[in-house]
């Protein structure tokens, strides 16, 4: 085992109070660290403080004390001012992010001890930890950037032209089954691991994880009839779907390519329907989507996924 102290140099932070700082979103405005176990440790960005220079980008940061955050510690990524109650951890020895990351997870794994009747100001520096030798091979190895690339491409092509005004009308009827969701009440609402799709305009529809089987199969496109109405989400997994939601059962072959594009019409439709107004499941057989069309008047679905793959972030879908 090895102790903090062994592996950093402890010093207090700048002891500002956020109170007369000026909170600012200028490009050189600085974060300010607090006790908060939220957002990385930064409460807002401030402005500048003339002859006060800020803590040094790559240390860590504990919270010594304060509501559930005594013991919290991050790394922080950016030059920082930091309030009353914060150690700032600078490392001895020459440590990558990723290493520095680790002994963030171990140290924030003994804020247990600490609470407003124990403070972490005295007893921090020898706190127990694992010996470097016993750290896991794959920290020195794993990514701090898992959203490179995430804004490539799916295929290296230009866009082709849309062109509106040449598409035609199919009702959705003509292209879906439309299947309704189905109440489950807050008592059956247990943890489990089936998606629960709610009236929701955010998180793919996802408000929880129910142990619920199932009422709807992966594969298909949800609409909020009530709620947020004319919100659309593609559903990979089968899940359950709540009776404010009705499910788009394709009767073409659909893929997650061709349910974006066609997610983004049914948005653009939201316009019509609000809560006096439902979109239900007759008026949604009666709607209308305007599709690129094939020389013999089909949906052109090999246009509409070749579109879509070739627009920034689809190689993430």
């Amino acid at each position: 085992m090895t102790t903090i102290s062994d592996l950093f140099f402890l010093q207090y932070g700048h002891s500002l109070e956020f109170n007369r700082l000026t909170v600012s979103d200028a490009l050189d405005a600085v974060n300010f660290v607090s006790r908060t176990v939220r957002n990385n440790g930064v409460s807002a960005r401030v402005a500048r403080i003339p002859d006060l220079e800020p803590s040094p980008a790559g240390t860590i940061t504990v919270a010594l004390n304060g509501q559930g955050g005594a013991g919290e510690a991050f790394l922080q990524p950016f030059p920082y001012y930091s309030g009353y109650h914060i150690m700032v951890l600078t490392a001895k020895a020459s440590m990558t992010d990723q290493e520095k990351l680790w002994w963030v997870r171990c140290i924030t794994a003994n804020r247990f001890r600490f609470g407003f009747g124990r403070q972490a100001n005295k007893t921090l520096a020898e706190i127990a930890l694992p010996s470097p030798s016993a750290m896991p091979s794959w920290v020195k190895t794993a990514s701090l950037d898992p959203f490179a690339g995430a804004n490539a491409p799916a295929v290296e092509t230009a866009p082709a032209p849309l062109k509106p005004d040449s598409w035609t009308d199919f009702r959705y009827d003509a292209l879906f089954d439309i299947k309704k969701g189905q109440r489950l009440t807050k008592a059956a609402m247990k943890p489990g691991e089936t998606p629960f799709i709610g009236a929701i305009d955010g998180n793919n529809g996802y408000r929880q994880f129910v142990s619920a089987e199932p009422n709807h199969a992966g594969n298909t496109i949800t609409v909020n009839y009530n709620g947020s109405v004319a919100e659309a989400f593609y559903q990979p997994k089968p899940f359950w779907a709540s009776d404010d939601v009705n499910v788009l059962y394709p009767k073409f072959d659909l893929n997650p390519y061709t349910a974006m594009f066609i997610c983004a019409l049914i948005r653009r439709e939201r316009f019509r329907f609000n809560y006096g107004r439902k979109w239900h499941l007759d008026r949604m057989n009666e709607s209308i989507a305007r599709l690129p069309i094939t020389t013999a008047n089909k949906p052109d679905w090999a246009f509409i996924e070749a579109y879509i793959k070739s627009l920034p972030y689809s190689k993430s879908i």
